[in-house]
């Protein structure tokens, strides 16, 4: 999910909320954490969208940095930095999850070739197979990383901002007509499955507004620069605005599987996350100017808990659920601090080693700063 050279403290504190935000909306999988939690929990899964941008944003710049420079860009060294990013913690957790069943936080899990794949987001069974099912956010992460160098290659040759313009405004009307004529289909047809989670939340097609409203944060930054350092002067600002679209989307998504939300809330959404990741960006905006103790430590390791947070939970209830039942905040402070724990794990025992080793392997004159993903 992805810091410059001089790690940025409100994209760190984003990147925070994005992963507490998300741990909320799992704590379904414990029954919830009581009414207190509510209002913020039924919202939590946009903390995935919010990391989404994120990405978008920040290795976009990356991709766009040399190519607006007119260097050559190198594909190999950024699919070798991406492969030690992501694989070795997703491969750890993924052993675990075959290996030893009572990992998962639900019985049925697919075949681990659509995870190493990279595709179990198109191709899941949600009722029988859910174990291990957040996996699809990686899915569409890979396919932007497979995808996103190409397509950036190709459009700084066009050099055509017209050509860019349209393509993006396609991608979401495209995207919208989609997803509408999937709903109005299954909706009519009732086929008796979780056909919004197949169908419509987890496909990578359905799911490029995020990615694209960071890209075009990161077009701005690198091909106008003046233009967003003018924008940075009403950093807070943009970040009202994006409190208020974000308030809109809360709104449209009121009903999480409806018609109005997954038609055009998508685009609205993005677009609120998108302001908040611009002041965010910005050293001197509310979000921007101050590192919170442990925020920068919880970004750093908010990829592994991710991967980890939901098998974590339901162990934890196994063990402890009956005590916990109806104590919200006490029940997410240990449902929480076991999944600190087990990400603590998870990234000093195998995502800073992949990243020492990544270093290692890494041509002097490509080496960059370490970029977090979620």
């Amino acid at each position: 999910m992805h810091v410059h050279s001089q790690r940025l403290a409100g994209l760190d504190s984003l990147r925070a909320i994005a992963v507490i935000w998300t741990m909320l909306f799992h704590s379904f999988l414990v029954g919830g954490l009581g009414e207190d939690w509510q209002w913020l929990q039924q919202y939590g899964w946009m903390g995935v969208d919010l990391f989404f941008v994120l990405s978008g944003f920040l290795i976009g710049s990356q991709v766009l940095a040399p190519l607006a420079r007119g260097e050559r860009f190198s594909f190999g060294d950024f699919y070798l930095r991406r492969g030690f990013r992501i694989l070795p913690a997703f491969w750890a957790v993924l052993a675990v999850y075959l290996l030893w069943p009572g990992f998962r936080e639900a019985p049925g899990m697919e075949p681990w070739w659509k995870f190493a794949g990279f595709f179990v987001n198109v191709s899941i069974d949600y009722g029988s197979n859910a174990a291990f099912s957040h996996a699809w956010s990686l899915c569409v992460e890979e396919h932007f990383y497979l995808a996103f160098p190409l397509l950036a290659l190709l459009f700084s040759r066009l050099r055509s901002a017209t050509a860019l313009l349209a393509f993006c405004i396609a991608l979401v009307l495209g995207g919208i007509a989609l997803r509408s004529a999937i709903w109005l289909h299954f909706d009519a047809l009732d086929p008796g499955y979780n056909w919004f989670v197949e169908e419509i939340y987890y496909p990578t097609w359905n799911r490029l507004d995020g990615l694209l409203a960071g890209v075009l944060l990161a077009v701005w930054k690198t091909y106008r620069p003046a233009s967003w350092q003018r924008a940075a002067g009403r950093a807070n600002l943009v970040f009202i605005a994006g409190l208020a679209i974000m308030a809109l989307s809360f709104w449209l998504f009121r009903e999480r599987t409806g018609l109005l939300g997954n038609s055009i809330g998508w685009p609205v959404l993005s677009f609120g996350l998108a302001l908040l990741v611009f002041a965010g960006a910005q050293t001197d905006s509310w979000i921007g100017r101050r590192a919170f103790p442990g925020v920068a430590w919880l970004a750093a390791v908010s990829y592994s808990l991710y991967l980890v947070h939901k098998p974590v939970f339901k162990l934890v209830e196994t063990h402890l659920g009956a005590a916990l039942d109806g104590h919200g905040y006490v029940a997410f402070m240990v449902y929480g601090t076991a999944s600190l724990l087990a990400a603590a794990i998870l990234y000093y025992a195998v995502e800073r080693p992949a990243l020492r080793l990544r270093r290692r392997w890494q041509p002097r004159g490509t080496r960059r700063a370490s970029i977090p993903a979620h």
